[in-house]
């Protein structure tokens, strides 16, 4: 079977105080994103969010339903957010076929039922980026270029956050239920993201990491602002923030990053923010 499947269940800040090194990793960590001819998810109970990755080189991979939907399509209650960050390649949702290139992302709405990725060169595979989230109506399925993107610059090399947030999959740029995606881009020289750090109380975040080179980390910054704690990451890893966590990293260099979200609204402002003086 080309699909793995992993679900977590959500913990609480009490627990967390608790929980060593491994144990963080264990909860908030996904390091298995990525697998060659491969579909993998990571089903969380933070809003049923699901997070996973494509990567086709042997010939198409079609996205099957799995145990935990109990349902007959992946899609029958469901968006899908898709962002590539390989080489070119294609996906065709039931007779619609887009062309994503390095950094083009796209949204297929709900009751979408044949769903495929394909590379359009397998020495050079496409690595599509996935979330997907509960939704309660269609909505038309869009690409998204960054030409297509809201882009936010934010932040100074002074401050070494000096960034592009690419806002693409949100209800600006194209219609969605509750799912949203972007990408940031720290310039050179830059290595904090989000910065002040925030909590959104109202929905979860996930965020994945990529472009960091091979002998180069990043540090992600999570939990209550006053009981912080970090994961180390490395590339194309992700990080599950619940609603009660700040989300912020630090790099040994610059790097890229995606973020999603799901929760109770589509304002992406909604969040409250914590100056750097208050973190402990």
């Amino acid at each position: 079977m080309s699909t793995e499947i992993e679900s977590r269940y959500a913990v609480g800040p009490n627990e967390v105080k608790g929980y060593d090194t491994q144990q963080l990793r264990d909860e908030f960590l996904v390091d298995k994103l990525m697998q060659v001819d491969k579909i993998y998810w990571l089903y969380t109970h933070y809003e049923r969010f699901m997070v996973g990755s494509a990567v086709p080189t042997a010939g198409a991979l079609t996205l099957e339903t799995v145990d935990n939907l109990k349902a007959a399509h992946f899609l029958n209650g469901r968006e899908l957010g898709i962002i590539n960050v390989g080489g070119r390649g294609t996906v065709t949702a039931d007779n619609e076929t887009f062309e994503l290139n390095y950094k083009d992302a796209l949204y297929i709405g709900k009751e979408s039922k044949n769903v495929t990725f394909k590379s359009c060169d397998n020495t050079n595979p496409a690595k599509f980026y996935l979330n997907s989230a509960p939704a309660h109506h269609k909505y038309p399925n869009k690409r998204v270029t960054r030409n297509d993107a809201n882009v936010l610059h934010l932040g100074a090399l002074e401050t070494s956050n000096e960034r592009d947030i690419n806002q693409m999959l949100i209800n600006t740029v194209v219609k969605t239920c509750q799912l949203q995606m972007g990408l940031t881009e720290l310039k050179p020289g830059s290595v904090w993201n989000t910065m002040p750090a925030h909590q959104h109380d109202r929905r979860n975040e996930v965020y994945f990491y990529f472009e960091i080179p091979e002998q180069q980390a990043v540090c992600h910054f999570m939990g209550e602002p006053t009981e912080t704690r970090h994961l180390w990451i490395h590339n194309e890893q992700a990080v599950v923030s619940p609603a009660w966590s700040i989300h912020s990293g630090s790099g040994t260099q610059n790097y890229n990053f995606i973020w999603g979200m799901a929760g109770e609204n589509l304002d992406y402002d909604d969040m409250d923010k914590y100056q750097p003086h208050e973190l402990r």
